[in-house]
């Protein structure tokens, strides 16, 4: 065998093995900010070659965990230069360039559940006034997902807003602790690795952690046995977007494609990190575990309760733009 055709046999056997169709009209590179063993990045691999088949090829996309190519917090700046062509990313890593990422990123208290927001998204404006600011950057915004609303841990009965006065929680510092300090609870500013043990010992009754899934793995509902759920309070956004550039260079038709395949992961995302948390539930309760859900009654004074932090929040015109925008919506719903 010549020497040319080794080559083309190695890049054959390449094309097979790694997915990759000499044919493509389009290749990207995405970088995520989830890491390789996360769900979430499984799911959204799955998501890259689902649109390679429902392109017929004619789009490729590499999808790369964090860090891979650029930091985790550099990923806005890589896209709107076209190092990379997209990422699935937290919007609050960017709050820096202006606030109204990190309001995007999680509003705390303006959403019980994800589709909420996918529908202030798609009927309320969001989608046009986030994809304004993104367009400052040359990017594009294709769609929102979002990993659910964050569980909450307590070592004792919290069943609504007046139980929460008094109670020292761990909150991080910004939006989150002023909304809690509103409620009339005392927060404290502590890491996530040592939530575990200022609970052990008594330095905290409760805490905003993360999705319950994760706080029963850790073992945080066995020391802090009253866990609410579903949460009330944080709910992180995740952004999907591309180089503007790029974008415009799809036709019509797989422009189309690649925003309904965005909607679709997303619900995907939602219904899969909701079936852990449910088996995570049921394997708490057969411990002995109280799990407490708030009434909607209680999430709603919770909201309206958050909704007058939020202005405090709103330091430029974007930012601001949203959080009257999230108001409004949750107006309309009354």
């Amino acid at each position: 065998m010549k020497a040319w055709q080794k080559i083309l046999t190695v890049l054959v056997l390449l094309a097979v093995f790694t997915g990759t169709a000499f044919a493509a009209e389009f290749n990207w590179t995405f970088q995520s900010s989830g890491a390789a063993g996360d769900d979430v990045f499984a799911l959204e691999t799955t998501w890259a070659k689902e649109i390679a088949e429902e392109s017929k090829g004619r789009i490729q996309v590499t999808m790369l965990p964090a860090d891979s190519v650029v930091k985790y917090t550099e990923t806005l700046d890589a896209v709107g230069a076209n190092i990379i062509q997209g990422d699935f990313t937290d919007p609050s890593y960017f709050a820096g360039k202006d606030p109204a990422f990190s309001l995007v990123g999680n509003m705390v208290g303006a959403w019980s559940h994800p589709t909420q927001l996918f529908d202030m998204m798609k009927n309320g404006g969001g989608f046009e006034i986030f994809d304004g600011l993104l367009a400052q950057y040359n990017v594009k915004l294709i769609g929102v997902a979002s990993t659910g609303v964050e569980a909450f841990i307590s070592k004792k009965p919290i069943k609504g807003i007046a139980d929460l006065k008094g109670v020292k929680l761990r909150a991080p510092q910004g939006m989150v602790n002023n909304v809690f300090t509103a409620v009339g609870a005392t927060p404290v500013n502590l890491p996530g690795s040592e939530v575990y043990t200022a609970l052990e010992k008594g330095v905290i009754d409760a805490a905003d952690y993360t999705v319950f899934a994760t706080n029963q793995s850790q073992g945080m509902n066995d020391i802090a046995r009253f866990p609410i759920y579903p949460g009330f309070h944080s709910m992180p956004t995740l952004q999907v977007t591309m180089n503007l550039d790029a974008w415009k260079a799809l036709p019509a038709d797989l422009q189309e494609m690649v925003l309904a395949s965005v909607d679709r992961l997303a619900i995907t995302i939602v219904e899969e990190l909701e079936k852990l948390d449910k088996s995570a539930v049921v394997e708490a309760k057969a411990k002995g575990i109280t799990v407490i859900s708030w009434p909607e009654v209680e999430v709603a004074k919770f909201r309206k309760i958050a909704e007058s932090q939020w202005p405090k929040w709103a330091n430029s015109p974007t930012a601001k733009t949203w959080s009257d925008t999230v108001a409004a919506y949750w107006k309309s719903k009354e």
